[in-house]
Parts: C-alpha cells; structure tokens; sequence
C-alpha cells in the first residue's frame, strides 16, 4: 500500500511539474509593467525532511506542493501540503506562513515569519503535534559572504528557543539562450544552535535533543537524571544549483547533515540529503 501510495504521489508531482512548465511558458507574454502582486506554485520532493535536529519523515521521501501569494516583494502568504512516504495518509501535514523581508541598503535586511504546522489528526500520536513557530532573521551581505542569524522559537505544550547561523555565497553564470535562462548556485554552510538534553545512566552519558513539537517521548527511568542546556546541535551544509528561465525554476540541492548529539533513539538525520523543487511564477 505505501509502495502504491509513493508511485501514485511521484505521479502526481511530476504531473504537477509539467503543467506548471506550461503555466511558464504561456505567462511569458509581457512583462512591461510590474504588478504589486504575485501567486507562485511550487512542487518538491526531498529524501528525508530534517526539522530542527529531528527526520520528522523518519529518514524516508517527502512529496509536497505550495501555493504563495506575494504582496511588492516584501510580504509573503504562503500555503503547503506534505505527503511523507513513511505514513498511510496521502496529506501527513500542512503549513501556513506568514513572512515580511526589508532590504535596508546594499549590506543589510531583516525579515521576520510565523508558521501554523497542522498535522492529519490520525498522525497527531506518531508524528508530532500542531504548533507554531516564528522567527526573526538578520542578514549582512560582506560581498564575498552573505551571513544570516536568526532567532527562533517553536510554540506547543513546550516551548523552545533556536538559533540558525548561515554563510552563503550566491553567484551565477551568464545568461543563454538568447538572454532567457541562466543557472545560480548558492553554496552554505549553516549551524543550529537549540535545547538540548545530557542523560546519564550507570551505562555513561547520552547527549539529546528536546523536542517540544513532538509526540515522541524518551523513557525515563528512576536510575537516570537528565539536565538541558542549549548547545550546537547541527551542521548542516549544501549546494543549491538552480536553473531560472523567466517565469520558471528548477533547483536541485545536494546536502549533508552532521547532527551532534549522540542520542541513537530518535530519527538520528546524519548524512546526504537530496531535495530537488519546482516553482513558477503565475502572475
């Protein structure tokens, strides 16, 4: 049945693909006057989805879809829907975002965004629980390093704080075919800083992570202790190549993840991951 669910959804996503190329194509008329306004569609699939130190697809594909209304390139709504091949439910979860970003000047912008994560209520024992979270990000172009810090907190039954640290380097070839595409790669390499868990046990100690949006629970027993405190958690690094003609873009992303915890009972996310995603812009 799974197997069955997964064709039908790589099915569905490559569908999906094509007619947003088509979309592409015919919307490429006439651009002469730029409307305060945009929709975009997108289509993606990644092979395992890592969030916040934990594989919420348990190390398994995810399909999804989205739909993003944009208001003068600044404020962002935007809407997705994830299949995970590891569940029986075609839709696992939903997202619902919020974003607002402001270029200062040449060397600085800010942005800030909250986002409703809706699991299928079937999922709500195994997966995780619905929850929000919001984050506040600054950004500083060096020229040869654009830096990001972000602040971040995930609201539940638990709260947690979380700071994401990022350097990238975005550049692109020149353009071709007749001046209508070019390819960008924006390389990175970024760490996340979070809560975590120290347990000791006659057995030794066992460095975690806390997981306030999760249904997952350790097993405690009267002969551990355990104590948080917030530390690095993750390194995780990537090369997003990207293929833009006009309305259109397809991006595959090659990336590693180096989790540093030693916890081997959760969904551990260590190693490659491969995402490839599909947009267009509509209008």
């Amino acid at each position: 049945m799974k197997n069955r669910t997964s064709f039908y959804s790589g099915i569905f996503i490559i569908t999906l693909a094509m007619l947003l190329i088509s979309l592409s194509a015919a919307g490429q008329k006439s651009d002469n006057k730029k409307s305060a306004h945009s929709v975009y569609a997108g289509a993606g699939f990644t092979s395992d989805m890592v969030y916040m130190g934990t594989s919420i697809s348990q190390n398994k594909p995810v399909f999804s879809g989205s739909l993003t209304y944009g208001f003068k390139d600044k404020l962002y709504l935007s809407a997705s829907s994830f299949h995970l091949t590891a569940f029986d439910p075609i839709l696992a979860f939903h997202t619902f975002s919020l974003s607002y970003s402001q270029t200062v000047n040449s060397w600085f912008d800010f942005s800030a965004d909250i986002t409703r994560y809706q699991v299928a209520p079937s999922l709500t024992d195994t997966l995780f629980r619905s929850f929000v979270y919001g984050s506040a990000t600054l950004g500083f172009d060096w020229k040869i390093l654009y830096t990001k810090v972000s602040l971040g907190g995930i609201l539940s039954d638990e709260t947690s704080a979380y700071l994401q640290i990022g350097n990238s380097r975005y550049f692109e070839t020149p353009q071709f075919f007749d001046g209508k595409a070019y390819i960008s790669f924006d390389p990175y390499i970024n760490l996340l800083f979070g809560t975590m868990t120290r347990t000791k046990t006659s057995d030794g100690t066992t460095i975690g992570v806390s997981q306030p949006f999760s249904s997952r629970k350790s097993e405690k027993s009267s002969s551990q202790s355990t104590t948080t405190f917030f530390g690095l958690m993750e390194v995780d690094m990537g090369i997003p190549v990207a293929f833009n003609m006009g309305r259109f873009t397809l991006e595959a992303e090659p990336g590693y993840i180096l989790p540093l915890y030693s916890d081997t009972e959760l969904f551990n996310p260590e190693g490659f991951v491969f995402m490839v995603n599909c947009y267009v812009k509509i209008f």
